[in-house]
Parts: C-alpha cells; sequence; structure tokens
C-alpha cells in the first residue's frame, strides 16, 4: 500500500469514529485531523476520557445499562432460590399473646370470672398472659375455654392443603405431665 493512500484510510476512520454523520470536520491536510490520524496507534494519555461523541478510550469498555421490562413476566435474571414471598414472614409480629403461634403457648391455668372463664398461657419468653374467649394468637383464634383448657382454631397457610382451619385443643395438663404423675 501506498503512504499517501494509508493515510487517507486512517484519515477516514477518524472521521468515522470521531463524530456523528453530517458534522463538520477539517480538510485531510490540516493540523487537527493530523494529529488525530498519529494518535489512532498510541495509548490514550491520564487525561484523556470518552465523551459520548467520540470513540470509547482502549482499555476501558463501555458498561452498557440494561433495564428489563417485565410486562406482567417473572424476571429471568433473579435467582429463585430464597426469593419467594411468604406473608408471614413479611408480617411484623406484635407483643404479647398476638404475637405468639399456637405451638409456643403453653396454658398454665384456667379460672372464673363473673361467670366466664378465663386462662393463663405462658409465651416462649416466659412470660404469662391472661386470654379471653374469642382473643387472637399469630395464627389462631381463641374459640372457647373450657376448664381443661383451651379450645383453638389455627389457621392453616399450607397452599397444598384443602383444610384452610383447624382446632387444637390446648390442654392444661400436658399429656406428659399426666403420664409421670399419677
Amino acid at each position: 500500500m501506498k503512504p499517501h493512500t494509508l493515510v487517507r484510510v486512517v484519515g477516514a476512520l477518524v472521521l468515522l469514529l470521531a463524530g456523528p454523520a453530517g458534522a463538520q470536520t477539517p480538510p485531510a491536510g490540516s493540523a487537527p485531523a493530523k494529529a488525530q490520524a498519529s494518535a489512532v496507534g498510541q495509548p490514550p494519555t491520564a487525561g484523556a476520557a470518552s465523551t459520548p461523541g467520540q470513540a470509547p478510550v482502549a482499555g476501558k469498555p463501555v458498561a452498557e445499562t440494561y433495564t428489563y421490562q417485565s410486562d406482567g413476566r417473572r424476571d429471568p435474571f433473579l435467582s429463585l432460590i430464597g426469593a419467594g414471598s411468604d406473608a408471614r414472614e413479611e408480617t411484623k409480629r406484635v407483643e404479647g399473646p398476638g404475637g405468639m403461634a399456637v405451638a409456643e403457648v403453653s396454658v398454665r391455668g384456667v379460672m372464673q370470672n363473673r361467670g366466664s372463664l378465663i386462662a393463663m398461657i405462658q409465651g416462649p419468653d416466659s412470660k404469662t398472659y391472661v386470654v379471653h374467649q374469642g382473643d387472637k394468637f399469630f395464627d389462631g383464634t381463641i374459640r372457647s375455654i373450657t376448664p381443661q383448657g383451651l379450645v383453638v382454631v389455627q389457621e392453616v397457610h399450607d397452599p397444598l392443603s384443602l383444610v384452610k382451619q383447624r382446632e387444637i385443643r390446648k390442654l392444661l395438663r400436658s399429656l406428659e405431665d399426666a403420664k409421670e404423675k399419677p
């Protein structure tokens, strides 16, 4: 290839990379075009930065940002492990019996107050609470209080279960206590 042909090819490449189509560029023989042509094969200087209209600096890849438009579909780039949404985990538990699960409480006593029965329960925090018929737990409601203990309607959160509620009896004396003490 002849030297003057090489200069024309390099000049054309510089013009393509330097600016958008239709931009005014100096003639090929002018000083700025020669400076650009001589800098094509050289590494960039420390102070040089790429601007939107210029080619990217050698050695620094251009980061493309991508946003996923879901349109009602699941994002395929998100992990399926641990990404499930469980309503029970999102709700914050309150203090007292309303924040305790039925399995976490034990009945410590049943008393009569003005003709109705009330129960004393102990939670996982080792505190004792007084509950009445109709009081709510985290996952159930007290249906009735009997001299033997509590009858609780527990809500089932299993999506595969056909039963959405079940009745649980929390007795004053558990079966283990009854077996140990004749």
